[in-house]
């Protein structure tokens, strides 16, 4: 038996496709996702699974709030973005829109700058089509 799938906007069709082209196009990207402050999911490239997206938000979410506690904290300001630089690869948060960011993992053979270039143009990209609205729709259109 079959399920009927759930329609979703123009909207968020063009953001699960922008975000799926960034992973797949962008040179050292592994995995991507969208997660909103609170933690949730919000999209995620196709190569993870649900239960890894979730994961991978929680982490790119509890680092955003921490970077984001540090640059008020010290009077630093927000956040652009927070590299985390480990043994077999980086993982690598960016703000897209206030209340949400990219998260994403890249090989160790990565051009930071490159990546940094690159998240900063998904994030104009997005960044203009998103709403609060939107973001609820996506969140609630993912697979189980």
């Amino acid at each position: 038996m079959t399920y009927p799938q759930p329609t979703v906007s123009r909207g968020a069709q063009e953001f699960n496709w922008l975000l799926g082209r960034f992973a797949s196009d962008t040179p050292g990207v592994i995995d991507a996702i969208a997660v909103s402050a609170d933690g949730l999911l919000v999209a995620m490239s196709v190569s993870l699974t649900r239960a890894d997206a979730d994961r991978l938000a929680a982490i790119a979410s509890a680092v955003a709030s921490l970077a984001a506690g540090t640059g008020r904290m010290y009077d630093l300001g927000s956040p652009r973005r927070v590299v985390v630089d480990l043994e077999r690869g980086y993982l690598l948060v960016s703000a897209i829109t206030a209340g949400l960011s990219l998260g994403l993992l890249a090989r160790p053979d990565a051009n930071l700058g490159n990546l940094a270039y690159e998240m900063a143009t998904f994030a104009n990209r997005a960044g203009s089509v998103l709403t609060p609205q939107l973001i609820n729709e996506l969140k609630t259109s993912l697979p189980a």
